[in-house]
């Protein structure tokens, strides 16, 4: 066990997605040291894994690339990767964090040249597009992660490729004796960003995830449309590898649900509508998309962006909630249901059917510290005492926008209780 890394004046989060950056680099930047814990080998969260944003459609790279500069430029903040909380115990501005670090079996000495992943033949599932491709078990997450360096899957260490991987490297940076440590903190706020997780599609039966092939997710479908991902960008069925060109889009699926996700995940209706964009973009005037909805549910400006797609002629939109999902013998999805406008029923083929899936709270999967306080559904709302409390959509269902926002009156409020202990103590 390590000494100390920290001080009651250094605040914690956990979370390296959009939230935790953003609050991490409001509070650094107010003059207060920052831990920032990450159990993913790399920094960006969900958002690293969008193809674009709404309204304005532009790439990731956007927002990311401003916060990894800003990262990079204050030694206020320490970022520690693939690290989880063991545990916290203490009192507000007197908490003593755990921290349980995995092995990379990559040293800081690489310089992500890529020759330990060129020397490996061994494959994993590549988490970056949702298992939907294969990737090196020596690889780089993807193009922009953060930290720049390799890591080796645990499933290959003690094997050839390991030593493969190890004989490639130039620099010296495969370790294959790194050993999981332990680290204690001495923090005196913590902040919750732990973000979300898509609803596991499969529990909701009658649209036949993981039965049918051409039945997937909204996140799947994103990574689809992304370039850089693993049909590079071609909208392909998963069945046949064939172009889909009639695409089902189906709105609230496990969201506002008593038998799944009881909330509204908020970003569902816009991630459908942005979808659909990529459909015309993909395949221009031939496109056809058909959004099955409860209502749409936009906000703001984004109302605009609703509007638009609505003028959009390759895009129909159905009342209805689709009751169940069959396939036919060529693998079409086949749709039935009833459509609440006309009151009639429908059996409708489709080539692809996305499952515009709720947002859940990783909350719910991790141990939070006994005084932290959920809603119904898991969503960090904090600890009594105000020393611990949650930010972006740890704390909500949230767009990328918006978590920006909670994060940083997140870290106002952490900031806020540095400085009251600080007073004390004085």
């Amino acid at each position: 066990m390590t000494a100390p890394i920290a001080t009651s004046q250094t605040i914690l989060v956990v979370g390296g997605g959009i939230s935790g950056m953003t609050a991490a680099l409001e509070a650094a930047e107010c003059g207060r040291d920052v831990v920032l814990v990450e159990r993913s080998p790399t920094l960006g969260g969900r958002t690293a894994l969008l193809y674009r944003y709404f309204p304005k459609m532009c790439h990731p790279t956007c927002g990311l690339e401003i916060n990894l500069r800003r990262l990079k430029a204050n030694r206020r903040v320490r970022v520690l990767t693939m690290t989880e909380v063991a545990g916290i115990t203490g009192r507000r501005g007197d908490y003593q964090a755990t921290l349980k670090i995995r092995p990379r079996y990559v040293n800081e000495t690489c310089t992500a040249c890529g020759d330990c992943s060129a020397a490996v033949s061994a494959e994993i599932p590549n988490p970056y597009n949702y298992g939907l491709d294969k990737i090196k078990a020596a690889h780089l997450p993807h193009v922009m992660a953060y930290p720049q360096r390799y890591l080796l899957d645990p499933s290959i260490i003690g094997t050839a490729d390991a030593d493969q991987a190890k004989a490639a490297c130039k620099v010296g940076a495969i370790d294959l004796e790194m050993q999981e440590e332990t680290v204690q903190l001495a923090v005196g706020a913590v902040l919750w960003a732990t973000g979300w997780r898509p609803y596991d599609a499969a529990k909701i039966q009658p649209y036949g995830y993981g039965r049918f092939p051409n039945v997937i997710t909204s996140v799947e479908f994103e990574r689809l449309a992304d370039p850089s991902g693993p049909t590079g960008g071609k909208l392909l069925r998963p069945s046949d590898g064939k172009e889909a060109k009639n695409i089902a889009f189906i709105q609230c699926a496990g969201s506002r649900d008593e038998n799944h996700l009881r909330h509204c995940s908020r970003i569902c209706c816009m991630a459908t509508l942005k979808q659909t964009q990529y459909v015309r973009e993909a395949l221009g005037d031939t496109a056809q998309s058909t959004v099955y909805y409860i209502d749409i549910r936009s906000i703001d400006r984004l109302e605009d962006f609703y509007q638009m797609v609505q003028r959009d002629a390759t895009v129909k939109f159905v009342k209805s909630k689709v009751a169940r999902i069959a396939q036919a013998d060529n693998g079409d999805p086949i749709l039935h249901g009833v459509d609440t406008e006309g009151y009639h029923r429908y059996a409708t083929a489709h080539d692809l059917v996305v499952l515009a899936i709720g947002m859940e709270p990783e909350s719910n999967a991790i141990a939070l510290p006994q005084d932290v306080i959920t809603d119904s559904s898991g969503f960090i709302e904090g600890s009594p005492d105000g020393g611990m409390c949650g930010a972006g959509s740890a704390s909500s269902p949230l767009d990328v926008n918006r978590s920006v926002q909670s994060a940083t009156g997140a870290a106002l409020r952490a900031i806020k209780v540095i400085y009251q202990t600080a007073s004390e103590e004085a």
